[in-house]
């Protein structure tokens, strides 16, 4: 039944003036509207609603992730525009922070409430 509806994404935020700011002029989402409740944005297909939250505990795993065709290029320009990745220990990632995988590449970073976001540049034939 729903593998032919649009998917909505969620994400909480404390502030939402301070994440329509990172979504828009950082991640540089398409910014929709903005209401009490939440921050609404597009990115290719998908919605994504920033939900204003009073508390929020940020936890250790991907919460958003987007596909990239160049990985080494989204990284740099997230560089250029302030972002900073993320260093697991666990992992065997390279001096720009990727993690390569035999499905692919992956870089982690955070959004300003502390959500983990991730870019995956996938593997051909996966």
């Amino acid at each position: 039944m729903l593998n032919s509806a649009d998917l909505v994404a969620f994400a909480p935020s404390t502030d939402l003036e301070r994440s329509r700011a990172f979504y828009t002029d950082v991640a540089g989402l398409e910014f929709i509207e903005q209401t009490p409740f939440a921050c609404v944005f597009r990115s290719g297909a998908t919605m994504l609603r920033v939900t204003a939250v009073t508390e929020f505990t940020p936890q250790p795993f991907t919460v958003l992730g987007w596909a990239v065709a160049d990985i080494r290029t989204a990284v740099a320009e997230l560089r250029g525009r302030g972002v900073e990745f993320l260093t697991y220990d666990t992992l065997p990632q390279d001096t720009d922070k990727i993690w390569t995988t035999p499905g692919g590449r992956i870089a982690w970073f955070r959004d300003p409430d502390g959500n983990v976001l991730s870019l995956t540049e996938f593997t051909p034939g996966n």
